[in-house]
């Protein structure tokens, strides 16, 4: 068995200068900081207070030029050592995305990444369903490293936490999910236990856990523990209910085993469709490890976003409503479009923390008569949806009002008032258009995600405050379909599974033939109550 080098030369993708793409990564060889030897990177506790915003330019006023009233300052954490990136601390906050591709397929994994690479993606996840694929992960990290990309790759592990240790030997980054490691896959049953028997599940959780630990300890392999909303395990459901206490319980088991291992190469992640969900928990979670001494970095995501420009709004309001608060060391836009698109989105966001930290200020100050008003003179379209989303995407997830009012000179009042009603659906304020809750892909992926997207939209798209989950396989559908009215669920290969909220109505019907029986189902539905 090949496991992966300690000793890589430090080795940057093969750009240069002259040919880098407009979208940069947030660290250059002049301010890039000083990378810790991953060989200690497992057992290093110390916490970095970051002196600076790192790659978050200088805030000044929109209105005169003056230094903005309230500085940028992110959340000090531990640093977790990928590779050669350093998550966390004073470093810079780091971007990444996803592959869609078959782990089994090397070059169409390899090319993937490379694309994702030279858009600024500064590590690239792939899906690992499998032992299979995880020893062909080894044949993946070969092949780009022959071709000079030192870019750290992270196996996606869900289900079967074998699968993680051998995945653990080759990249150097391992995603496990809490609600599927040792628990089983979720069912929506309610369980009942003593405190003795719930005591025993979690010793269950450790015995397994462990040693997962040792081994990426000896392989020098950082871990995220990512927690997903849709994928919450019965037993924490069935203590804790569906509440942001209970996702963060469910991530807090896990950390409290790396705090009694001394293992401290550790990202954070919390994510939801719902942003309000999802931003509550990340807040909740950040109060959870203070009181506990706890200080890992966070990777922060709105999953299932969608695509387009909804799904650029939905991920800059709860992203941003985070980032604004100073808390986020990676992030991810889950968007349902190749992955290399998902990079700028999020190098945008990253580059208006400071200007929409001031911005948000702004606009809570603008408050009055249930209604927040922004001004922001940007005249690039997608970038003035991020900014605004971004600005004011917390004050409506906290319900500080429930009107928003945007001025810009350079767009038509139709433009704006459509921007501000798709803020106000993405901060679950007002719905004035369907819902699709759509994950982004990956090698679990059972069918055509982004044509089925597309005909399901041209299907549905009058059916306003309807909302429609569509999901590529089950590890997050039917859980984050919780909350909508359908979903449409791959269940094979070819195969769908159709959903009326959590009851599975039609199964295994074949893909061609799914979106009509989609749209029959809810025109009957809809008819029964007219």
């Amino acid at each position: 068995m090949t496991t992966k080098p300690t000793d890589a030369p430090s080795l940057q993708s093969p750009l240069s200068a002259s040919n880098a793409p407009s979208v940069q990564s947030p660290s250059s060889a002049s301010n890039a900081p000083s990378v810790q030897s991953p060989s200690n990177a497992s057992n290093v506790p110390s916490v970095q207070s970051p002196s600076n915003a790192s790659n978050v330019p200088s805030v000044q006023s929109p209105l005169n030029g003056d230094p903005a009233p309230r500085p940028f300052l992110r959340r000090p954490t531990t640093v977790a050592q990928v590779g050669n990136t350093a998550i966390g601390g004073d470093n810079p906050i780091r971007i990444q995305s996803m592959t869609t591709t078959d782990t089994n397929d090397t070059q169409g994994c390899v090319e993937q990444a490379k694309r994702i690479i030279m858009m600024g993606g500064e590590l690239v996840r792939l899906t690992t369903q499998g032992t299979r694929e995880a020893e062909n992960l080894q044949n993946i990290v070969r092949e780009l490293r022959l071709q000079g990309f030192m870019t750290p790759l992270v196996a996606d592990v869900h289900f079967n936490p074998n699968v993680a240790d051998v995945a653990a030997r080759y990249v150097e980054k391992v995603r496990i999910n809490p609600g599927n490691y040792v628990d089983p896959a979720r069912t929506f049953r309610h369980l009942e236990y003593t405190d003795e028997e719930y005591q025993a599940e979690l010793r269950k959780i450790e015995e397994r856990f462990v040693p997962f630990l040792r081994i990426c300890r000896e392989h020098h392999t950082a871990i995220r523990i990512g927690v997903n909303h849709g994928s919450l395990s019965d037993r924490i459901m069935s203590r804790y209910g569906d509440t942001p206490e209970g996702i963060v319980e469910s991530c807090m088991e896990f950390l409290r085993i790396c705090q009694r291992e001394d293992f401290q190469n550790v990202v954070i992640s919390i994510k939801a469709s719902n942003t309000v969900v999802m931003v509550q928990s990340v807040r909740l979670l950040v109060k959870a490890m203070d009181s506990e001494d706890m200080h890992y970095p966070l990777h922060l995501g709105v999953t299932e976003a969608g695509e387009g420009e909804d799904g650029r709004i939905k991920s800059a309001v709860g992203i941003g409503a985070l980032l604004t608060e100073g808390i986020g060391d990676t992030i991810r836009v889950s968007l349902s479009e190749d992955p290399e698109y998902e990079i700028p989105v999020a190098r945008k966001l990253v580059e208006s923390i400071g200007e929409c930290t001031y911005l948000r200020a702004q606009a809570e100050a603008s408050l009055n008569d249930d209604t927040v008003t922004l001004c922001l003179d940007e005249p690039d379209w997608e970038t003035f949806q991020l900014k605004a989303a971004m600005a004011v995407g917390a004050l409506f997830i906290d319900q500080k009002a429930h009107r928003l009012t945007i001025t810009n000179e350079n767009f038509t009042h139709e433009q704006l008032t459509a921007l501000a009603d798709s803020i106000l659906q993405a901060a679950r304020i007002k719905f004035t258009k369907t819902e699709y809750i759509s994950c982004p892909g990956c090698g679990r992926t059972l069918y055509d995600l982004q044509t089925t997207i597309r005909r399901i939209k041209e299907a549905t798209k009058g059916m306003v405050g309807l909302k429609i989950g569509i999901m590529g396989c089950i590890v997050n559908g039917p859980g984050e379909m919780a909350d909508a009215d359908y979903g449409y669920v791959g269940a094979a290969r070819g195969k769908i599974s159709l959903y009326r909220g959590k009851e599975c109505v039609l199964k295994n019907i074949p893909e061609q033939d799914a979106v009509q029986q989609l749209l029959r189902l809810i025109l009957e539905d809809q008819k029964k109550l007219h």
